[in-house]
């Protein structure tokens, strides 16, 4: 297998059609709705690194601080000779796990983005020589089909993504990985969970801006590509806590009666004064939850590893 391999199973016009789809969709339903992927552009991801460097914002400390004590432990109950990674972006954490498996390894990032995939590789190729990398430019919440690489397989699923898709999203999702996956496989997944809720609301409504700047970048986005003429100066950053729901949400709202123009799409979008636009829900779990969700798709759980402080959870499952 040559050290670099990349695969597009994506059309390369799939991003912009997915975003016209998801805006025309979301912004012409009651209540208005937008999914988070689309607050990833170039700037968006280096207000996330901002976002995640913040004092309040513990997910990617506490979930690192999991990876670097227990790798070693999940690389033993794996026996994994591959390593596939769901949404790699930079595949910075998984250079922990990537250090814990044993040598020759392939792994498989999965991401929409090009220019992520080919920048992680080429780094991890640099400093592992023993390593093999099959990228593939793919959408991991629609049907996959992974490359052919050496069993067993581990599935990683970090960050607490997870928790962005609603209850039967993630059903389907993980039915769907479930089908990736062989007997002997395994199938590891961050998961962010309930704690006060003002621990939460602070993880998403820094007192610095950031988040705010982060959630209003996603009307950039759609003025950039579509040609819309939001002004993000409309619009309120807005954190909250659902506790039905168990799942923090993000929501812009409109500081006075406003009317977009999106001419990609021919259509013009009214907003009332205090009306929300809802651009991300992050639910929040419970160990139970997670068991039984990991169950139903047909994976055995199997390890669950908490940071010190109780605050985010590594769980493992087996293909059963």
């Amino acid at each position: 297998m040559r050290p670099f391999q990349l695969t597009r199973t994506l059309p390369e016009d799939a991003t912009g059609a997915a975003l016209r789809a998801d805006v025309l969709h979301g912004l012409t339903r009651t209540p208005k709705s937008l999914p988070p992927k689309w607050f990833y552009d170039a700037r968006g991801s280096e207000l996330f690194e901002e976002i995640t460097r913040l004092p309040d914002y513990y997910p990617t400390r506490a979930e690192r601080e999991i990876l670097a004590r227990r790798a070693v432990e999940i690389a033993g109950a794996t026996g994994a000779r591959t390593l596939v990674e769901l949404g790699s972006g930079s595949s910075e954490k998984t250079r922990l796990l990537l250090d814990a498996l044993p040598e020759p390894l392939t792994y498989v990032p999965v991401d929409v983005s090009e220019s992520a995939l080919g920048g992680a590789a080429r780094a991890l190729l640099a400093e592992r020589p023993g390593l093999s990398v099959h990228a593939l430019i793919a959408d991991f919440t629609q049907v996959l089909e992974l490359p052919e690489a050496p069993g067993p397989r581990l599935v990683a699923f970090l960050g607490g993504t997870i928790g962005n898709l609603l209850p039967a999203q993630r059903a389907a999702f993980l039915a769907s990985v479930r089908k990736l996956t062989a007997p002997g496989d395994s199938l590891l997944i961050g998961t962010d969970l309930v704690k006060e809720e003002s621990v939460l609301v602070r993880a998403y409504d820094d007192a610095t801006g950031v988040t705010a700047a982060f959630n209003k970048n996603v009307l950039s986005v759609i003025d950039r590509e579509l040609g819309a003429d939001f002004d993000p100066d409309d619009f309120d950053h807005v954190a909250l806590w659902n506790r039905r729901e168990e799942w923090i949400e993000m929501r812009l709202r409109a500081r006075r009666e406003v009317t977009v123009k999106i001419p990609e799409l021919d259509l013009a979008v009214s907003f009332a004064a205090g009306e929300e636009l809802r651009t991300e829900v992050s639910a929040k779990f419970r160990e139970e939850g997670v068991r039984a969700e990991l169950t139903a798709a047909g994976f055995v759980p199997s390890h669950w590893w908490t940071d010190d402080a109780g605050r985010f959870a590594l769980s493992l499952a087996t293909a059963g």
